[in-house]
């Protein structure tokens, strides 16, 4: 039960930072610190599904000092926020 209630508390934070105005760096930054902290304080969360995401949007974040982050990794970020908020369940 109380994962059910973490995973639902995750899916609804994830679904309103993908809904929230801002750059999708920004977004996606702060969308991966709070799937690392879920990953640390319900670790029943992790799955390879969502481990595997995670990676990918820390490749679709990386980028060298001073760089912004170009079109099609802000994409990429946003696609991958929409792909963890549906793994972690039903709307």
């Amino acid at each position: 039960m109380a994962e059910d209630a973490a995973r639902e508390t995750l899916r609804a934070e994830m679904v309103a930072l993908l809904a929230a105005r801002g750059h999708a760096a920004e977004t996606g930054r702060a969308a991966l610190g709070r799937l690392e902290r879920a990953f640390a304080e319900e670790p029943a969360l992790r799955s390879p599904e969502l481990e595997r995401m995670a990676g990918d949007l820390r490749l679709a974040l990386e980028q060298g000092a001073g760089q912004r982050l170009g079109g099609k990794s802000a994409e990429a970020a946003r696609l991958i926020l929409r792909a963890i908020a549906r793994e972690l369940g039903p709307a």
